[in-house]
């Protein structure tokens, strides 16, 4: 957040000194413009204390100040050669606010080249007429007549002229030549046009002389015209291939040109929300500033002072503890705090990263709403580079917050029904269909509830992926949840082999090996886009599917970011068993929207704080270190249909991207080969350790009298069969199939 604060610092500062060096060009050219009618007026202001008189007033339209820069860029210096002066400052205003791009180090040398040896030249020149003494030192100013006479002294009259024209031409030479050269092109190329008449005979020569860089034409009018004139001599036209433009379309292979007309949505498809949007007053800020002043005075804890930072949903007070106040004499406070503030949703922070303050986080009285049109219109999201940008809101000081999925690598976002998890999924597809090209990213969208993203169906054909016999676009079969999952691991090893022959690490590596044409289509090399996987209620599938769900979710959490492939999974129920120790070692970066305890909050966001959340958007970022608390964009849904509806009726692909065939064949290989070797106590040992509710491998030998070695391999088969998770210690293992019901379901697969 601090590098952000920096860039918009240095933005900042960017247009302020863009405007400024604006109004001073605008003001110098006037004050030049002026000061050529009026500087024999006004030149006697230009003697000692003439400027500091309060009862002078300039003829020059600029004033006094005018006056006196006029006269020293003019008369003292530079002549009429320094009316270039205000269009170099007008074009680093230009370079300030990034109107148009400007080389500006080459343009000052170039600018202060032209005001001297202008001046010099100038100053040679009309030494001759009546004008040598215009402006009180020539044209050329008193700089160019000083010089001018320091070369007459050293060269002479004529051979300060010779060195004068030389310097002069040296100048414009390399201009003139370009515009003769390409004349001369042009010239050539109207010449070349002429058709050129052989012998029949060669009209049959093979076409093996120069295959690359001509080819045959005969054009209609030419061969109409010829064979009137003359019947027995047809034309042979050879037309010459510029090498340039042959190497221009050989080298780089662009991914948009089967949809080069596409568009992005613009952003008037979506709401502005102003009724909404509400600050937070001052009458709130004090009331609540001093309940908490008064509340840490009663249990002794002095304060040096308190800043409030208001925030859409709420509103952080950071407080400086009095020395030798400390934090666990805060912190112990917590719910006297709440108390006293009768606030809900109020969090503690101590201490607030990177600052020596602490941190009450209390809600609004009445939260504002943070529409995605304004995170969207920002400049953050326009000019950001990140390969799957990501836009989730805004932060309590008013900051946008964007992520990059493509380093997070995946992401988790869990939370209570109606506290907003819809929503962030919205959002994030929002940000990368304004941000991506269909060539660029593939969505595989899961929906088990079939309400959530079917919206999206009409994207088939610019960006979705499926199974090549799929029907529905958006996934809502369990049995083809597992197919698709399966056949993304397929893509996956078949991207890391493409990587292991490229001699590349990741997708951006061999992506740009594949626009530059180092790698050929006819090796098996192609072009490879973003795949994000997006499921909507997980627990629906862990409970329905179990094993056959997370083992290729989990490999595709392990080894998908380097190939490009990045999961996003949703889920209203965060329990253990649903998110597991497996699916939190692989999804570091987790979003926690309001839970009902602190249990569930612990299961997603490693801390109990996801409790105290007010809703309606309010959520916590887990994408590094520190907890980010943010409330999500919002984007209602016929905002999404306007969006999609935008892009469905542009032109698309012939149909959806088609992902790796998967069947059921491969499907019962793969279980045939495990299920084969497990010991005969596997079911047994299975229906104990769920009617136990803990997997441990003492539990298996105490129950069956069996040794180490075989209640291990047990052990290790129901790890391998999804049941229990990995080994943690001394500690039990983490059931991953906690029911009977579940078991047997299992079971009879």
């Amino acid at each position: 957040m601090a590098s952000d604060k920096k860039q918009r610092i240095r933005d900042n500062f960017r247009l302020i000194a863009g405007w400024l060096f604006l109004a001073v060009g605008l003001y110098l050219l006037v004050a030049f413009v002026s000061y050529l009618f009026t500087w024999t007026v006004d030149q006697s202001l230009l003697s000692e204390g003439g400027m500091s008189d309060p009862q002078a007033e300039a003829a020059n339209s600029a004033g006094l100040i005018g006056n006196y820069w006029s006269n020293l860029f003019i008369g003292e210096l530079f002549g009429i050669s320094a009316f270039i002066i205000p269009f170099f400052l007008a074009a680093l205003a230009i370079f300030l606010l990034r109107i148009k791009k400007v080389r500006i180090i080459p343009l000052f040398f170039i600018t202060a080249f032209i005001c001297i040896i202008l001046s010099v030249s100038l100053g040679y020149i009309f030494s001759f007429t009546s004008l040598e003494y215009i402006f009180g030192a020539g044209v050329g100013g008193t700089y160019g007549y000083r010089v001018n006479e320091w070369l007459i002294s050293m060269l002479g009259t004529v051979g300060t002229g010779v060195v004068l024209f030389f310097v002069l031409t040296a100048f414009l030479v390399p201009f003139v030549y370009r515009w003769v050269r390409k004349r001369k092109i042009k010239a050539g190329a109207t010449e070349e046009t002429e058709p050129v008449v052989v012998p029949e005979t060669s009209i049959h020569e093979p076409e093996s002389i120069t295959e690359r860089e001509i080819k045959t034409t005969e054009p209609v009018r030419q061969r109409e015209s010829k064979e009137n004139e003359s019947p027995e001599q047809p034309v042979f036209e050879v037309e010459k291939i510029e090498e340039e433009s042959t190497a221009g379309d050989m080298l780089f292979y662009d991914p948009k040109q089967d949809l080069s007309r596409y568009r992005k949505p613009p952003l008037s498809l979506l709401e502005d929300y102003r009724n909404q949007l509400r600050e937070v007053s001052q009458e709130e800020l004090e009331r609540n500033n001093q309940k908490i002043v008064e509340c840490l005075r009663t249990f002794d804890i002095q304060i040096e002072k308190i800043v409030a930072t208001p925030g859409p949903t709420v509103t952080l007070y950071k407080i400086v503890l009095s020395p030798g106040i400390r934090i666990s004499q805060f912190t112990r406070l917590e719910d006297d705090i709440m108390l006293s503030l009768a606030a809900r949703g109020m969090r503690v922070i101590a201490p607030i990263p990177g600052t020596n303050m602490v941190g009450i986080e209390v809600a609004n009285d009445k939260p504002s709403l943070v529409p995605m049109k304004s995170v969207l219109d920002s400049a953050k999201f326009k000019e950001s580079r990140y390969d799957l940008p990501i836009v989730m809101g805004k932060s309590i000081s008013n900051e946008i917050v964007m992520l990059d999925l493509a380093r997070l690598p995946h992401l988790l976002v869990a939370g209570a029904t109606g506290q907003g998890k819809s929503v962030a999924l919205n959002a994030i597809l929002a940000s990368l269909l304004y941000k991506m090209h269909p060539a660029y990213l593939k969505l595989v969208l899961v929906d088990p509830k079939r309400v959530e993203l079917n919206l999206y169906s009409k994207l088939e054909n610019h960006f979705l992926a499926k199974l090549p016999d799929a029907e529905n676009p958006i996934i809502i079969d369990t049995k083809k949840v597992v197919y698709t999952l399966n056949s993304l691991c397929i893509e996956m090893d078949a991207r890391l082999e493409l990587y292991n022959k490229a001699g590349v690490r990741n997708i951006k590596e061999y992506n740009k090996k594949f626009l530059e044409r180092v790698l050929s289509p006819l090796k098996g090399h192609r072009f490879m886009p973003f795949i994000v996987v997006i499921i909507d209620e997980f627990a629906d599938l862990i409970m329905t599917a179990g094993r056959d769900v997370e083992g290729p979710l989990t490999r595709l959490a392990q080894m998908g970011r380097a190939c490009g492939i990045h999961l996003v999974i949703a889920t209203q129920r965060p329990t253990t068993n649903i998110i597991t120790g497996t699916i939190k070692a692989n999804f570091p970066a987790r979003i926690a929207f309001r839970v009902a305890s602190k249990i569930d909050s612990r299961t997603i966001i490693d801390v109990s704080e996801a409790n105290q959340l007010v809703g309606r958007g309010d959520m916590l970022i887990s994408a590094g270190s520190d907890l980010l608390r943010v409330q999500c964009a919002f984007i209602d849904t016929p905002e999404v249909e306007r969006m999609v509806e935008y892009i469905a009726n542009q032109q698309g692909y012939p149909g959806a991207f088609e992902l790796p065939e998967y069947s059921e064949t491969d499907r019962q290989d793969v279980v045939s080969a495990t299920g084969g070797q497990r010991d005969e106590l596997f079911e047994e040992a299975a229906r104990l350790i769920i009617q136990n509710g803990e997997g441990s491998t003492s539990l298996l030998q105490r129950r069956f009298h069996l040794g180490y070695n075989r209640a291990g391999r047990i052990m290790d088969q129901l790890e391998e069969a999804g049941i229990v998770g990995p080994p943690r210690g001394s500690s039990p293992r983490e059931l991953l199939i906690n029911s009977q019901e579940m078991l047997d379901d299992f079971l009879s697969k």
